[in-house]
């Protein structure tokens, strides 16, 4: 049996021999780099090919090249690891309140909320010792940290190489990059938003088209004091200066600019005019990139052997970094259930789950960006709104709010059972010798944690072998629970106050993991 989603060999070009891997990933961005760790983690082998020859593009720089890290992104790096490579983490965490002051949590819409409204105590389960719920990261320096651990696993990056084809059967997928031909037995597009994974795996895009065209700029203004520094609403759309020479700006001209080459320095500086209301000039123009709010889902995340993640999967306006987060906990989610299924340990239906969880936040997250540019708009009605939104944003519970949906505080699965942290990221408990679940996780294992030391609970993790890591020992904070089994992605599957119950345990590690081969 095929699939759809072919493309034929070019014509006259003589294909190698195929080199065979589990996974083939195309991109590698921070998703699919991410996503490589995870799989070499669990010892499958990994190849990526990457269409651009050289990583270090200067919009991945500061300041364009800024992104912030979301709660799950952040307790993702940490439980692998990767959080204490990043020199933003090291200064942020060697630095006093005075050199590193925290006022503004983040924004909605461009609308600032602080640090001293948010009532962190309205968050069920967050623990003292827990990771930091956000961090501004380096695009280049997240890209390069990612890299350096791929490669460390034995991942093989392959750059240069952009997938023109691919040919899929029951067995596995043939990718055809640069005149070679490569083998492996699951594909998974990590090539953003115009992805050629997606397009030629026949996956539908359903969503909304663009109202606004956005641009980052590195510029020389020949007159800034034409300009007001900070965030401008105008008449017609939006700009913000964070620095000098560096130029963010939105104008709502329904997406009509946005062009696969890069705009001129007379397109910018006309667009920079129609927005500001100025005959500012603008001298010199050194880097460029436009962006829209066009919001567009893969109605399925996954063609037979192929899936999608990260910008393939879904596209919005890049408001809040939601984009670099909502594609990383893709690839957390899918990396080890691709990983069981490759090693013939997953129960059935595994892979579906990658779907029906993921899926569902994408589009919370696509409606929570056409929210933002609903009120982003110059007109009378979104003014109006935009001013109400404001009002709440600056109180305590509007701030709350705000942040905990900006950071994904509420991130959880609907995995059912009866306990509220089920679905849930397990918090960051620490243990009495100081260990953390976080630090317990570097090795990509399930958990089960038994806070009472419970005989029976460990003989039944022992059935599953390596698969689950019995972790037993007090808690400083416990939160009442006895007992928890902890996915490798670190959400909770099943967990328990009291007396565990061994076959609702049974129930939930069946559900999730398979039992060792006798």
């Amino acid at each position: 049996m095929e699939f759809p989603a072919t493309i034929p060999d070019h014509e006259g070009v003589r294909m190698n021999t195929p080199a065979t891997h589990d996974v083939i990933i195309s991109g590698a961005g921070p998703v699919g780099l991410f996503l490589a760790c995870e799989l070499a983690l669990a010892k499958c082998s990994v190849l990526i090919l990457e269409k651009a020859q050289n990583p270090h593009s200067s919009l991945k720089q500061l300041p364009f090249g800024m992104r912030g890290l979301s709660t799950p992104t952040i307790e993702a790096l940490y439980r692998r690891g990767l959080l204490k490579e990043l020199e933003i983490h090291k200064r942020l965490k060697t630095s006093t309140p005075v050199q590193a002051p925290r006022r503004q949590g983040g924004h909605f819409a461009g609308i600032p909320f602080l640090d001293s409204n948010i009532d962190t105590s309205q968050w069920s389960y967050r623990l003292p010792s827990s990771t930091d719920t956000s961090l501004i990261s380096e695009m280049a320096e997240l890209e390069s940290v990612l890299a350096r651990r791929a490669e460390a696993l034995g991942v093989a990056i392959k750059r240069g190489l952009a997938i023109t084809g691919f040919h899929q059967t029951e067995d596995g997928v043939t990718v055809q990059s640069g005149g070679q031909s490569f083998q492996a037995k699951w594909l998974v597009g990590c090539d953003g938003s115009r992805s050629v994974v997606r397009k030629v795996g026949g996956f539908e895009f359903a969503g909304t088209e663009p109202e606004f065209t956005g641009y980052s700029a590195q510029i020389d203004i020949a007159d800034p004091e034409k300009l007001s520094p900070g965030r401008n609403l105008t008449s017609t759309g939006l700009y913000f200066q964070s620095q000098p020479g560096y130029l963010v700006m939105v104008e709502f001209d329904g997406g009509a600019a946005h062009r696969a080459e890069p705009p001129t320095l007379e397109h910018i500086q006309g667009a920079l005019r129609r927005v500001s209301n100025t005959d500012v000039t603008i001298s010199a123009l050194h880097a460029v990139t436009t962006w829209t709010d066009r919001a567009r889902q893969a109605t399925t995340y996954r063609n037979g052997r192929v899936f999608l993640a990260g910008d393939a999967a879904h596209i919005h306006a890049p408001l809040g970094g939601q984009g670099l987060n909502l594609g990383l906990g893709d690839a957390t989610n899918l990396g080890w259930k691709l990983a069981a299924t490759l090693q013939k340990r997953a129960p059935e239906g595994l892979l579906d789950s990658y779907q029906t969880e993921r899926h569902p936040l994408g589009v919370q997250v696509l409606d929570w960006s056409r929210a933002q540019v609903a009120i982003m708009n110059p007109s009378p009605q979104a003014r109006a709104l935009n001013a109400i939104i404001r009002d709440l944003m600056n109180t305590c519970d509007g701030a709350t709010y705000m942040a905990a949906r900006v950071w994904g505080v509420f991130t959880h699965y609907d995995l059912g059972g009866n306990h509220p942290l089920i679905g849930h990221s397990v918090p960051n408990f620490e243990f009495e010798d100081g260990a953390t679940i976080g630090e317990l996780m570097h090795d990509g294992h399930a958990i089960l944690l038994d806070f009472e030391g419970n005989a029976s609970l460990k003989t039944l993790a022992s059935e599953y072998g390596g698969r689950i890591k019995y972790v037993s020992g007090r808690a400083k904070e416990q939160f009442g629970l006895s007992s928890a089994l902890i996915r490798p992605d670190g959400f909770i599957a099943w967990a328990s106050d009291g007396t565990p119950d061994g076959s609702e345990f049974q129930n939930a590690a069946a559900r999730w993991l398979m039992k060792e081969s006798v």
